[in-house]
């Protein structure tokens, strides 16, 4: 993931991460490494600030809260938001705007991640913000890249 996350910072790429133990810190880490920029969605000011580097090599954007419409958007996404406490909706609000921007109005290009099942869509993965996020992309045609998956792995360091 770090070197995925190096290989399209150096290739101009923004990072868009929330930041979460595992994948998402990986992933700045990878990008961070290569001066990348990168943009940290988190579900509130502080989140995880252990993780980040004392010294970022790229220039960091930090969105310190999910927006009202990713808030707006999270409950359309999640089949039992009403049943969660706040922080895990506010985990789950932020994948809004990592996925689609600020506001909902700047997709990404592509969404990487790694679920042990490989989805793509993300409709039996409710327990983390991966499935959140896959299912936003999966709605709004985003290209999603598993390295569960071996084809897909096959496309990024060949046969």
């Amino acid at each position: 993931m770090g070197a995925l996350a190096a290989r399209l910072a150096g290739a101009g790429w923004v990072l868009r991460t929330g930041l979460s133990p595992g994948a998402d810190q990986a992933f700045y880490r990878g990008a961070m490494s290569s001066a990348g920029d990168v943009e940290l969605y988190l579900p509130w000011p502080g989140f995880q600030s252990g993780a980040r580097l004392e010294v970022e090599g790229g220039s960091v954007r930090v969105v310190c809260r999910p927006s009202p419409p990713a808030w707006r958007l999270a409950p359309r996404f999640h089949p039992r938001w009403s049943e969660l406490a706040d922080d895990a909706r506010r985990l789950l609000a932020r994948d809004g705007d990592q996925v689609l921007g600020t506001g909902l109005l700047d997709p990404v290009r592509l969404v990487a991640c790694w679920t042990a099942d490989g989805t793509l869509d993300g409709e039996r993965l409710y327990d983390d913000g991966t499935g959140q996020a896959l299912r936003i992309a999966h709605d709004h045609g985003i290209p999603v890249l598993n390295l569960a998956r071996r084809d897909h792995l096959a496309d990024l360091v060949g046969p």
